[in-house]
């Protein structure tokens, strides 16, 4: 399987992008859609995110295809669809980094993105291993057909649907990238600890090129789990794509509080805890990472990253503060 030394070219990290959902909702995508249709329905609509997540300096950009698994798109009666979606995905996020390359001269990259399946295992739901080896080996082929250059294993919370999706990927012969989503206590929504999706890996069989974090709550909560994957894996590289904070309703649009700024503190302080890889997820638009991209060129290296620093600019992590909580209500009680 091919490594990712040829995507650096030397330099010491990578800025991905942001939120491809965020960007569809204001171009009027309506909740409860697919967006993976838009990549044969509305192309332009799509190239047009991508390129202006280029444009605002993103290095490397996830294809729009989180959720095209053969499941995922059965909800949306496109089950017939996973090959044909994906590699529509694969080929409009890489007419954009050619036509970006033409213009401006810089090297860009294509990561296939590849989703849950929504599904439960067996014993606790319907799917098997050999289904999940069937529904992720589909899609990671057809992403590979559309030219990729690597596959993006993402928002995962199971450990069998993660070791299965990054197996069907690493079979391309593509370097694989592979990020959990955790939740306010660290852990997956199936209780996978940040050290146990280390441990996954401990023996190097089967492992993917790079591990880490999207989504989840907000840029504190990103690199707080950032800590713990570096404790645990202090030689692998590492990527992190976390939210602008949780989401809020405000006069029926969705907002998120973290402004550029607060992302372009979050993308500094992610290259200084030993990300390599870093980008934005929900909420993240082309002004974020603008911001990111701007503060990673124009501000050196700040020296080791510890949850201290971290509380100090971007406030205490949401685990962190309530894990001090009771104690602080004992002390009140006494």
């Amino acid at each position: 399987m091919a490594g990712l030394d040829g995507l650096f070219g030397g330099r010491r990290w990578l800025l991905a992008d942001g939120g491809l959902g965020t960007s569809f909702f204001a171009q009027g995508l309506p909740a409860g859609d697919s967006p993976e249709v838009w990549n044969v329905t509305r192309r332009q609509s799509v190239r047009a995110a991508h390129a202006a997540f280029l444009a605002a300096g993103s290095d490397l950009i996830l294809t729009n295809s989180f959720g095209a698994n053969r499941p995922r798109l059965e909800l949306h009666r496109q089950g017939d669809q996973v090959a044909a979606l994906n590699r529509a995905a694969a080929e409009v996020a890489c007419d954009a980094v050619e036509d970006h390359r033409r213009r401006t001269g810089k090297p860009a990259w294509v990561a296939g993105s590849m989703g849950p399946t929504g599904s439960l295992f067996t014993p606790l739901g319907p799917l098997t291993d050999d289904a999940a080896a069937a529904i992720f080996t589909e899609q990671a082929t057809a992403l590979a057909a559309g030219g990729v250059d690597l596959l993006w294993v993402e928002t995962m919370s199971d450990e069998a649907e993660v070791k299965t999706a990054v197996a069907a990927a690493r079979a391309t012969g593509l370097p694989v990238v592979c990020t959990m989503s955790f939740d306010t206590h660290q852990r997956t929504m199936m209780g996978v600890a940040p050290a146990d999706f280390a441990g996954f890996w401990a023996t190097g069989d089967g492992a993917p090129n790079a591990l880490g974090a999207n989504c989840g709550i907000g840029p504190a909560e990103a690199l707080d789990t950032v800590l713990d994957l570096a404790a645990a894996a202090p030689s692998g590289d590492l990527a992190v794509k976390g939210n602008c904070g949780v989401p809020f309703i405000d006069q029926g649009q969705v907002c998120y509080r973290a402004a550029p700024a607060t992302m372009a503190d979050y993308a500094c302080l992610a290259r200084d805890a030993g990300a390599r890889i870093i980008g934005g997820c929900c909420g993240t638009g082309p002004l974020h990472v603008a911001a990111m991209a701007a503060a990673l060129a124009d501000r050196a290296p700040g020296g080791r990253c510890d949850r201290d620093r971290i509380a100090a600019v971007l406030g205490v992590p949401w685990n962190m503060a309530s894990a001090a909580s009771p104690r602080r209500d004992r002390r009140r009680r006494r």
